[in-house]
């Protein structure tokens, strides 16, 4: 008997026994292995295909446990939900940057806040350079692997998980707060120190090569290195403070200058979004 015939045997046959379903498995294991070549085309090189076969293989095995088959709906079709939904779940757990450029950003994080702290400003990336141990080529690399790396979680990853749920409309719960993400996002973009700014907007949006940013304004590619990871920061913080405070660090010295400024700043970003919604707001009446 052919797979195909004995899927078709088994599909309508209403209550399956273990035999019957280790079968059902160990046919559509080709699916598993096309729904991964598929996801691959569409994330970056550095996930791991074995890592979403393993986890597209569970989904099956626990699919063909739980299939009912006097409910109607074809095997293949079930199974590849549950697969697509597994590894969904797999990509989302993936951290964009590797566990070393974390290691070294959480430290070079940890140097930045403590020479601000001592020379009461930013301090200069051949500063953190030396604090950290580290030379300038290296803390701008490391700071540009976590940008990118943030980035990407900003913008939910390179993957087009539209593409890879079997539904494509999301809750309306999840497009409301994907709505106010972006708002905030925009608005803390928008009250960005100038200069920042247009780091931000040259860099990331643009997509213009730092030598041409710094030739724009003026500066090393260093500096608008430094620039981009300390608007980074900024904008993280901006919108944590609206939408989740508790991931909002202390700032080392509450009462200086620095920190007053980013409160100024996190304010000014609350406003702007206050007075974009009552716009709004007044403009639907209107209408």
């Amino acid at each position: 008997m052919t797979p195909s015939a004995r899927i078709a045997e088994i599909e309508t046959t209403t209550v399956l026994d273990d035999q019957a379903r280790e079968a059902l498995a160990v046919d559509h294991m080709a699916l598993v292995s096309h729904i991964v070549r598929e996801t691959m085309g569409r994330v970056p090189a550095h996930v791991s295909r074995d890592d979403l076969t393993s986890a597209g293989l569970t989904a099956l095995m626990k699919a063909a446990q739980a299939f009912e088959a006097d409910r109607g709906v074809p095997f293949t079709r079930y199974a590849a939900s549950r697969i697509r939904g597994a590894i969904l779940d797999e990509l989302r757990g993936i951290d964009w940057a590797s566990r070393s450029v974390r290691r070294r950003g959480r430290d070079l994080e940890a140097a930045r806040s403590s020479l601000a702290a001592e020379l009461g400003r930013a301090p200069e990336v051949h500063e953190v350079a030396a604090r950290a141990g580290m030379t300038v080529a290296e803390v701008e690399n490391n700071d540009g692997d976590v940008a990118r790396a943030n980035v990407l979680s900003l913008q939910g990853s390179e993957v087009s998980f539209e593409e890879v749920l079997v539904s494509s409309t999301p809750e309306p719960s999840e497009v409301l707060e994907h709505r106010e993400r972006l708002e905030y996002m925009v608005d803390a973009i928008a009250e960005l120190p100038e200069r920042m700014r247009v780091v931000v907007q040259e860099y990331f949006l643009a997509e213009r090569p730092m030598a041409e940013i710094a030739e724009t304004l003026g500066v090393t590619e260093s500096r608008i290195s430094q620039i981009r990871a300390e608007a980074l920061v900024l904008l993280r913080d901006a919108m944590n403070s609206a939408l989740d405070p508790d991931l909002v660090a202390a700032h080392p010295r509450p009462q200086g200058c620095a920190a007053q400024r980013r409160s100024a700043y996190f304010a000014a970003v609350a406003t702007r979004h206050a007075t974009g919604r009552t716009q709004t707001a007044a403009v639907a009446g209107i209408a």
